[in-house]
Protein backbone atom coordinates (compact mmCIF):
# COMPACT_ATOMS: atom_id res chain seq x y z
CA UNK A 1 0.00 0.00 0.00
CA UNK A 2 1.07 3.27 -0.93
CA UNK A 3 0.15 6.47 1.31
CA UNK A 4 0.21 9.80 -1.04
CA UNK A 5 -1.28 13.35 -0.48
CA UNK A 6 0.61 16.31 0.77
CA UNK A 7 2.67 15.92 3.97
CA UNK A 8 0.52 16.73 7.30
CA UNK A 9 -2.91 15.90 4.48
CA UNK A 10 -5.38 13.75 5.68
CA UNK A 11 -5.77 11.05 2.70
CA UNK A 12 -4.27 7.75 2.66
CA UNK A 13 -4.41 5.27 -0.45
CA UNK A 14 -6.64 2.07 0.45
CA UNK A 15 -7.83 -0.98 -1.84
CA UNK A 16 -11.38 0.06 -3.40
CA UNK A 17 -12.03 -3.59 -5.70
CA UNK A 18 -14.70 -4.25 -3.34
CA UNK A 19 -17.55 -2.74 -0.97
CA UNK A 20 -15.76 -4.26 1.98
CA UNK A 21 -12.23 -3.23 3.35
CA UNK A 22 -10.33 -5.76 5.83
CA UNK A 23 -6.81 -6.68 5.85
CA UNK A 24 -6.89 -9.52 3.34
CA UNK A 25 -8.69 -7.62 0.53
CA UNK A 26 -6.24 -7.38 -2.36
CA UNK A 27 -7.47 -5.04 -5.23
CA UNK A 28 -5.55 -3.91 -8.52
CA UNK A 29 -7.05 -0.39 -8.15
CA UNK A 30 -6.08 2.16 -5.43
CA UNK A 31 -8.22 5.36 -4.51
CA UNK A 32 -6.89 7.67 -1.79
CA UNK A 33 -8.87 7.57 1.51
CA UNK A 34 -9.96 11.28 2.82
CA UNK A 35 -10.35 11.50 6.79
CA UNK A 36 -11.90 14.61 6.10
CA UNK A 37 -15.34 12.96 4.44
CA UNK A 38 -18.38 12.28 6.87
CA UNK A 39 -18.58 9.15 7.80
CA UNK A 40 -21.12 6.10 9.75
CA UNK A 41 -20.56 3.59 11.81
CA UNK A 42 -22.66 0.30 12.21
CA UNK A 43 -21.11 -1.41 15.42
CA UNK A 44 -22.39 -5.16 15.67
CA UNK A 45 -24.70 -5.98 18.02
CA UNK A 46 -23.64 -6.91 21.39
CA UNK A 47 -24.36 -10.51 22.73
CA UNK A 48 -24.92 -9.38 26.66
CA UNK A 49 -27.92 -7.37 27.67
CA UNK A 50 -28.31 -4.53 26.61
CA UNK A 51 -28.03 -1.62 29.40
CA UNK A 52 -26.93 1.46 27.11
CA UNK A 53 -27.63 -0.31 23.13
CA UNK A 54 -25.16 1.37 20.99
CA UNK A 55 -26.16 1.31 17.43
CA UNK A 56 -25.73 4.09 14.50
CA UNK A 57 -24.03 6.62 14.80
CA UNK A 58 -22.84 9.76 12.22
CA UNK A 59 -19.77 11.67 12.06
CA UNK A 60 -18.54 14.67 10.61
CA UNK A 61 -15.59 13.39 9.40
CA UNK A 62 -14.20 9.76 9.21
CA UNK A 63 -10.91 10.38 11.65
CA UNK A 64 -13.89 11.26 14.47
CA UNK A 65 -15.43 7.97 13.20
CA UNK A 66 -12.32 5.86 13.58
CA UNK A 67 -11.31 7.17 16.65
CA UNK A 68 -14.25 6.56 18.32
CA UNK A 69 -14.38 2.87 16.85
CA UNK A 70 -11.14 2.22 18.40
CA UNK A 71 -10.88 4.12 21.59
CA UNK A 72 -14.31 4.27 22.67
CA UNK A 73 -16.51 1.29 20.61
CA UNK A 74 -16.08 -2.21 23.24
CA UNK A 75 -14.12 -4.78 21.04
CA UNK A 76 -16.86 -7.17 21.34
CA UNK A 77 -18.93 -4.21 19.24
CA UNK A 78 -16.18 -3.35 17.23
CA UNK A 79 -15.65 -7.25 16.07
CA UNK A 80 -18.72 -7.11 13.48
CA UNK A 81 -18.74 -3.15 13.01
CA UNK A 82 -17.97 -1.46 9.81
CA UNK A 83 -17.50 2.10 8.58
CA UNK A 84 -19.44 3.51 5.67
CA UNK A 85 -17.39 6.50 3.81
CA UNK A 86 -19.61 7.61 0.96
CA UNK A 87 -19.65 4.05 -0.99
CA UNK A 88 -17.14 2.47 0.71
CA UNK A 89 -17.45 0.41 3.63
CA UNK A 90 -14.43 -1.04 5.90
CA UNK A 91 -14.35 -4.02 8.18
CA UNK A 92 -12.86 -3.85 11.83
CA UNK A 93 -9.57 -4.44 10.21
CA UNK A 94 -9.86 -2.04 7.83
CA UNK A 95 -10.85 0.85 10.97
CA UNK A 96 -8.05 -0.64 12.48
CA UNK A 97 -5.48 -0.06 9.52
CA UNK A 98 -6.79 3.38 8.69
CA UNK A 99 -6.43 4.64 12.57
CA UNK A 100 -2.97 2.65 12.41
CA UNK A 101 -1.97 4.74 9.22
CA UNK A 102 0.80 7.48 9.83
CA UNK A 103 -1.73 9.52 7.75
CA UNK A 104 -4.18 9.22 10.53
CA UNK A 105 -4.74 12.68 11.53
CA UNK A 106 -5.70 13.10 15.09
CA UNK A 107 -3.65 12.55 17.86
CA UNK A 108 -3.60 8.84 19.35
CA UNK A 109 -5.24 7.88 23.11
CA UNK A 110 -1.76 6.67 24.49
CA UNK A 111 -1.89 2.85 24.62
CA UNK A 112 -3.41 0.63 27.20
CA UNK A 113 -3.45 -2.87 28.29
CA UNK A 114 -7.01 -4.19 29.17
Amino acid sequence: MTDTGEPGGTTQTVDSGCDRHDASDVSESKTVFDYGRSAELFPTRSRKPRRSPLSYKRFDTAAAAIRFAIEELPSELLLGAYLQVDEERFGSDGIRRLYDSSRYPLKRRAASQG
